[in-house]
């Protein structure tokens, strides 16, 4: 008779969560890439990757869209015993690979999911496995990258929590996923900020971890912070704005490498010009005109990957989660150190045109006197 009146007002003991965490990984492997079409990556075809979006968007829609090749599923032993693991890997042609791990779970408490953020496996850690595929992938694509990189670099790493909705309250019931973040705020903020005591955690941080977030149905809610976000929505939508998600990782991690070769550019410009010969100015012309012109082609190669002409909903998803990461303050710095090169290569080639009139100006005195010789000698004959 109980089991009966809990079936029909749709009421249960427990409220599992159930999704996936989505772990998203970039490298910056190569200064650049062959244009040449990767037909197979790792023993699987290579194909286009796409997203069929939902929500109203207009019909001339720009969605930039990378190779992408799907890995077999393998089977792991994890936090909640044998699990499933999905891996799949994004080329853009910057240099740069994304790789994205998804790992089901099914918990009774928000607060589980603390024990995903660094995943360790019977087998070894999450980590290690995305860094040794990363590697194969770079060994094995290494005959189309310009100036690979030696070693293998940092990676950027972003961490999704996807919880399928609708979610549930305390009684069991569904509850729209507005509400359901308002009264587990301080679940959420310790989830977000990877803090096993929530008890700890002050107001301030958890109200300030948890201010960027929006929703577009009753059921749906994305909340964004610097090393993961908590994303509910139907399964079969997680990835729109998991994609937005990754392109802006993959531009900070892009950002990152462009500020270190140009930290570099700068060091070699300062010393080139304060201890080398006059001789070698114009291979120092050579190289800044050459950094400039490549940096501003990845620049533009970069803006274009994250274009959502027309849905709006993405739109803000892109903007909130570049403003966490900062992306604006990463292009400003980078292009105050472009227009530090550019003042270098000016001053330098207004250096090298100065000398070049001296030498002229030298060359028709030179002429002149030599003139002058010759006349004096000819009236003496």
């Amino acid at each position: 008779m109980l089991m009966t009146q809990k079936a029909k007002t749709g009421v249960r003991k427990t409220a599992p969560y159930t999704g996936e965490v989505v772990y998203i990984y970039a490298f910056d492997m190569a200064y650049d890439t062959v244009r040449q079409p990767i037909q197979t990556l790792l023993g699987q075809p290579v194909e286009q990757f796409s997203v069929d979006g939902d929500k109203r968007a207009p019909r001339q829609l720009f969605f930039y869209r990378p190779q992408m090749v799907r890995l077999p599923s393998v089977e792991r032993v994890g936090p909640q015993g044998p699990v499933r693991i999905e891996r799949a890997v994004k080329l853009l042609p910057v240099g740069a690979i994304s790789i994205t791990v998804r790992v089901p779970f099914e918990l009774e408490r928000i607060e589980d999911l603390v024990a995903f953020h660094d995943l360790q496996f019977a087998e070894g850690s999450l980590h290690d496995e995305v860094r040794r595929l990363a590697g194969q992938v770079g060994q094995e694509l290494k005959s189309h990258f310009i100036r690979p990189q030696p070693e293998l670099p940092e990676e950027e790493a972003y961490t999704v929590f996807c919880l399928a909705a609708p979610v549930m309250d305390q009684t069991g019931r569904p509850v729209r996923a507005m509400q359901w973040f308002q009264a587990n705020r301080r679940q959420v903020a310790a989830l977000l900020t990877q803090e096993p005591e929530m008890e700890r955690l002050s107001r301030e941080e958890a109200d300030e971890s948890t201010a960027r977030y929006l929703s577009y149905y009753q059921n749906d809610f994305l909340v964004m912070d610097w090393d993961a976000a908590l994303l509910i929505d139907e399964p079969d939508d997680f990835d729109e704005a998991l994609y937005v998600m990754e392109l802006a990782n993959l531009q900070l991690a892009e950002l990152e490498a462009y500020d270190r070769i140009l930290d570099e550019a700068l060091e070699r410009s300062y010393r080139d010009l304060a201890a080398r010969p006059l001789r070698s100015r114009a291979h120092i012309l050579r190289e800044l005109r050459e950094i400039r012109i490549d940096m501003a082609r990845f620049n533009d190669q970069l803006s274009n990957a994250s274009k959502f002409f027309g849905d709006w909903h993405l739109a803000r998803i892109y903007e909130r989660i570049a403003s966490r990461f900062h992306l604006a303050d990463w292009h400003r710095n980078i292009d105050g150190k472009l227009r530090t090169l550019a003042d270098l290569y000016q001053l330098l080639k207004q250096d090298q045109t100065n000398r070049w009139m001296m030498i002229l100006e030298i060359t028709i005195v030179l002429l002149f006197i030599i003139d002058l010789v010759l006349l004096v000698l000819g009236l003496k004959r």
